[in-house]
């Protein structure tokens, strides 16, 4: 009966589009860096505040069981822009867990992305802030369907100088030289290294400039801010904006932002026919200190599969459409939202085309269940962690960005998300049938989840 859930990849023909430009919904994706599901207003932080976000949340839909399809960046934001398990683009490795300057590898070629859908379905498409999929000519955004890019290529804190003080990330009064990190315009390094206490703010204002020369047009914006990654800069507007200091800085410049995109699309008229869907890669970088945030009263953060890695604040707006002051339960996960973009947008998957992905419009727009009854918790290639219903089993843990090694568990360890979403009450000695029907989904993700050779491990020469 559990076994029977198990709806695996699908494939999907392509039709012709049944929507007129005019009818085309636009999309903004709004992707945050570390962001702790207990980061926002809306999610119950005590004193950082987060009024945009929370009128957002007000306006449309709060979903509390959303996932990331990885506990760090790379694996993560190869998931999002091709729904599709980072394991089969092999965006993934169990030993360099995301890409680096030194690194040679990216996003391959033959992967297609979510702006590419869109943009064969006649969408304007940007990206705007963090890439993470290859810093190389060919794996750049407009190499992947982006008809322009503006941002930096990877990690904030990659690039370090050798001057700089030993925990420089971690500092809560960092400087902008002691990284060397590039900004990019398309695939021409503007400025190094990037002046990152102005980042937020630019990539606002480069995000706000598209809205305002595509009104007439459909479009695909995917905003993906540097922030909260450590080191945390801020402008010199928010120094000393938050009770929670630096770390609260950032995220209110983070909501100061989301406001100037609703503003954005509620002046050119264009709100009435946007979803903004706003999310994170992962949970917090828990090690870093004051520096990092905070996942509520979930499990671990970064780097882990406790509920604190994966679990992510999200919420969805699109007035006329979107119920307001909704809250889903339902399970849902970054992987969900290429299908649903192009669905909404009139197009149809790619034939054989092997996606984990399900269309979540039945969630945002009629607040029924979603087709999703079950999520893989990945880390690096290997599956430690499945969900099914309300239900989570461990069959392998180690602590968010721990040194302590990895450990298996004979019997899984078995929670009741909804009962215990902290994960402190492990089921399994008393539920055996739910350990059968566990161990019997982990062995369908491998017969139907291929493994691709990792493209995280190769290096650059001389480096």
């Amino acid at each position: 009966m559990w076994v029977s859930l198990f709806l695996g990849a699908f494939s999907i023909l392509i039709a012709q589009s049944s929507l007129s430009a005019r009818d085309q919904p636009n999309f903004v994706l709004i992707f945050c860096d570390d962001l702790g599901y207990g980061d926002l207003g809306s999610y119950g932080h005590p004193s950082i505040r987060t009024p945009n976000l929370d009128k957002m949340a007000a306006d449309g839909m709060r979903l509390t069981d959303f996932y990331s399809a990885a506990s760090v960046c790379t694996p993560s934001r190869a998931a999002l822009l091709t729904g599709r398990y980072p394991v089969r683009s092999g965006m993934c490795s169990d030993r360099r867990r995301v890409l680096f300057p030194d690194s040679s590898g990216g996003l391959p070629e033959s992967e297609w992305t979510i702006a590419e859908a869109l943009k064969s379905e006649g969408y304007a498409t940007a990206a705007v802030g963090k890439w993470h999929l290859g810093h190389r000519h060919q794996y750049l955004p407009t190499e992947h369907g982006f008809d322009s890019y503006y941002g930096i290529p990877y990690s904030n804190d990659m690039d370090r100088v050798s001057t700089a003080p030993r925990g420089a990330a971690k500092s809560l009064e960092p400087h902008i030289n002691w990284w060397n990190v590039p900004l990019l315009r398309n695939q021409k390094v503007v400025e190094q290294p990037v002046d990152q206490t102005t980042i937020t703010r630019r990539y606002t204002r480069q995000a706000t400039k598209f809205i305002e020369s595509n009104r007439e047009n459909p479009f695909f914006l995917y905003l993906a801010h540097s922030m909260p990654h450590v080191p945390l800069f801020r402008s010199k507007q928010f120094e000393g904006h938050s009770l929670r200091g630096l770390y609260g800085d950032v995220i209110e410049e983070i909501d100061w932002s989301v406001g100037q995109i609703l503003s954005a699309l509620t002046e050119n008229g264009l709100d009435k026919n946007t979803l903004v869907f706003f999310t994170s890669d992962n949970g917090p970088w828990l090690t870093q200190g004051p520096a990092g945030g905070t996942a509520g009263l979930l499990r671990e953060g970064k780097g882990s599969t406790w509920e604190g890695g994966m679990r992510e604040p999200a919420i969805a707006w699109w007035p006329g459409q979107i119920q307001p002051g909704s809250v889903s339960s339902e399970l849902a996960a970054t992987i969900d939202l290429f299908p649903t973009f192009l669905s909404l947008a009139g197009g149809n998957l790619l034939a054989g085309l092997e996606i984990d992905g399900h269309d979540m419009s039945p969630v945002l727009f009629e607040h029924s269940q979603s087709d999703r009854h079950h999520f893989a918790y990945y880390r690096g290639t290997q599956i430690f962690a499945l969900r099914m219903g309300a239900f989570k089993a461990h069959f392998m843990t180690k602590s968010a960005y721990g040194r302590d090694p990895i450990e298996t568990h004979d019997r899984p360890l078995i929670y009741n998300l909804q009962a215990d979403p902290s994960e402190r009450f492990d089921l399994g000695e008393s539920r055996p049938e739910l350990v059968t029907a566990f161990e019997n989904l982990r062995v369908h993700y491998f017969n139907e989840v291929e493994v691709a050779p990792s493209r995280l491990e190769s290096r650059l020469p001389n480096q």
